[in-house]
């Protein structure tokens, strides 16, 4: 008796996603790219009258990993953009499998690019292989979505945790760029825009994962190439502080290659690579002072254990300045 209702609630939940998803939702695969550290990054064709917001997710269900499963993933393409876009982090039996076989569609790399596995959906027309068939359900809200509200946004993302992340930079860029004569973008989005500055800080232990995060930096680096907009700052955290000797010679190599090329050698970007955790406090009060009596939009998504200090860091520097930070942590 007393789980009659929680059953039903979740049978004909079941129920309305399958009808939902039954030919409406279907998309072709258009671009897909498996990195290391186990990231697999998929481009998919945006369904007509699809329409979402930076932030949002998706449910996913690919019926040869499983014909009755759906896992949720947060879109990271620009709602203005012709496509959506997720990057995947295959840690699980469902994901490890999603991998595998969407790896078998991809080809070796050519002759002087990256060790990628790669495939795109023009160079599947001619093969026997073919992309799996997805299915997809959404777009469902998160909190990240409200962010055009704050004059300034903190994303603070660690490892895979910045996809929620990378739509909003996008996003922002495409604001900018709408603003401009001749740019062919169209906000789908009626809320007023309110974001004229961003500071986009990513960490991760793996230098491996600057190969899936590279097109993020080189994008931004290329429409916001004077930084007035978006600053990016990269911590590759396995490494030693900058302070500590041990470091001295990574440092030496990494400032000599920068200036002689313009690239840094470590993301093999022009955004210089940070050792070590960033001393969260420093960032705060460097925004506090930059944006004074303006209201900044924190938004985390990563390890559960940085969540309360950048919690009590918010509310501290909001009553000691006249800045306002609002501090929203993504479930991821």
């Amino acid at each position: 008796m007393y789980l009659a209702i929680p059953v039903l609630l979740y049978a004909g939940e079941r129920l309305l996603r399958a009808l939902r998803s039954h030919g409406l939702t279907t998309v072709r695969i258009e671009k897909v790219a498996v990195y290391p550290g186990n990231v697999i990054a998929i481009h998919m064709s945006k369904p007509h009258g699809f329409r979402y917001k930076s932030g949002q997710y998706i449910y996913v269900n690919c019926g040869e990993v499983s014909p009755f499963e759906w896992h949720p993933f947060t879109i990271t393409s620009a709602p203005g953009d012709d496509y959506l876009s997720m990057h995947i982090r295959c840690r699980g039996d469902w994901t490890s499998k999603f991998r595998a076989i969407f790896s078998q569609s991809c080809r070796p790399p050519a002759m002087g690019q990256s060790g990628l596995l790669r495939a795109d959906f023009s160079s599947m027309e001619h093969n026997t292989k073919t992309f799996p068939k997805l299915l997809i359900d959404g777009p469902y809200g998160a909190p990240a979505q409200d962010f055009r509200k704050y004059d300034v946004l903190l994303l603070i993302g660690l490892g895979i945790g910045a996809t929620p992340l990378i739509s909003i930079v996008k996003d922002v860029l495409n604001n900018i760029q709408q603003k401009q004569p001749g740019h062919g973008y169209t906000d789908e989005d009626d809320a007023p825009f309110m974001t004229k500055k961003v500071y986009f800080y990513w960490c991760t232990r793996e230098e491996g994962s600057f190969e899936w995060f590279r097109g993020v930096m080189d994008e931004v680096a290329e429409r916001d190439a004077a930084g007035d907009v978006v600053e990016l700052h990269n911590h590759c955290t396995s490494v030693y502080e900058e302070g500590d000797a041990r470091s001295a010679m990574v440092l030496m190599l990494q400032a000599l290659h920068h200036a002689k090329s313009g690239v840094d050698v470590v993301s093999g970007t022009r955004v210089r690579t940070h050792f070590a955790r960033p001393c969260w406090r420093d960032v705060f009060k460097r925004v506090a002072c930059d944006h004074q009596g303006q209201r900044v939009g924190v938004f985390y998504c990563g390890d559960q254990k940085v969540t309360p200090e950048l919690r009590r860091l918010s509310q501290d520097f909001s009553h000691r300045t006249t800045t306002k930070f609002v501090f929203h942590k993504e479930n991821f």
